[in-house]
């Protein structure tokens, strides 16, 4: 699950699909600091990922892609996209935990991915 929400910001910052097996890297160049640093933009994709809002784009394209990419720990994600995730997942966990809660209810309402995640978390220093 620690990948989870890092796929949902990264993904949503940096993946849309360009072929069946792979994310494209048509995002990776997006400013993930500046955009964890703007409450309005976190909360924008936020929104988009929990059916709340409009969608940008990418964001778009992150809800189309969240769910495999949780499923298969980000196989298809470039290296680029799998840091920026880290990133991301650290700091929704340790910054916005609500969202973060929210986010993990509704794409892992079971719990089942958070349990594969566990030794991905500890290397990020984040207990779950």
């Amino acid at each position: 699950m620690i990948k989870t929400l890092a796929v949902i910001f990264c993904i949503a910052t940096t993946i849309a699909m360009a072929k069946p097996a792979t994310y494209t890297t048509k995002f990776d160049n997006i400013n993930i600091d500046e955009i964890l640093s703007n409450d309005r933009l976190v909360n924008n994709y936020f929104k988009c990922l929990m059916d709340m809002g409009k969608c940008t784009p990418d964001g778009e394209e992150l809800k189309r892609n969240l769910l495999d990419a949780v499923q298969n720990k980000c196989a298809n994600c470039s290296e680029k996209q799998k840091q920026g995730s880290e990133i991301i997942i650290k700091f929704l966990y340790e910054k916005k935990p609500d969202l973060w809660m929210q986010l993990e209810d509704k794409y892992d309402p079971k719990k089942i991915y958070r349990q594969q995640y566990v030794e991905e978390a500890k290397k990020l220093n984040i207990k779950l």
